[in-house]
């Protein structure tokens, strides 16, 4: 995937809201996953180019950032909290019930790209645990029953 003239005018705005150009990474990493769903190497490899770093250099910070894909990821990414409250109040039957629902397991998206469910460290919802948020939306107290409801809303 190649910067598009478009994408090459929104990262020149976003770098110009910086003193240096290197503070833009993050933004810059956003906007590209925002537009086609994650990073790839060869857009990555541009981006370093505009941001004058290398692309070992930017992708130690892509890398380090959870929410940053590097690979294709499903239309909707399912994060699961794995906070030590979240395990101790049943995110392990929440994983399975994933599971057997969707198919996937950790890491995996599913066959018809609908889904991938990755772990994230905390959602900083533990007073309602166990928590997992679609997308941008939270859940919180979920229980296994719930989950299809909450993995296929009603229309």
């Amino acid at each position: 995937m190649h910067l598009t003239p478009a994408d090459i005018a929104a990262l020149g705005e976003i770098v110009g809201h910086y003193p240096h150009k290197r503070a833009a990474c993050i933004d810059a990493l956003k906007y590209m996953q925002a537009r086609h769903g994650y990073v790839s190497d060869q857009s990555l490899e541009a981006i370093a180019v505009l941001l004058d770093m290398s692309p070992a250099e930017l992708d130690e910070v892509a890398t380090f950032y959870n929410l940053i894909f590097r690979k294709p990821v499903g239309e909707k990414v399912i994060y699961l909290c794995d906070s030590v409250t979240c395990w101790m109040l049943g995110r392990d039957k929440i994983a399975r019930k994933i599971q057997d629902l969707i198919g996937i397991r950790q890491g995996e998206t599913s066959t018809d790209g609908r889904y991938t469910l990755l772990p994230i460290v905390c959602l900083g919802h533990c007073d309602h645990a166990p928590a997992m948020m679609i997308d941008d939306r939270l859940f919180g107290d979920v229980e296994p029953g719930q989950l299809p409801g909450i993995l296929e809303p009603p229309d």
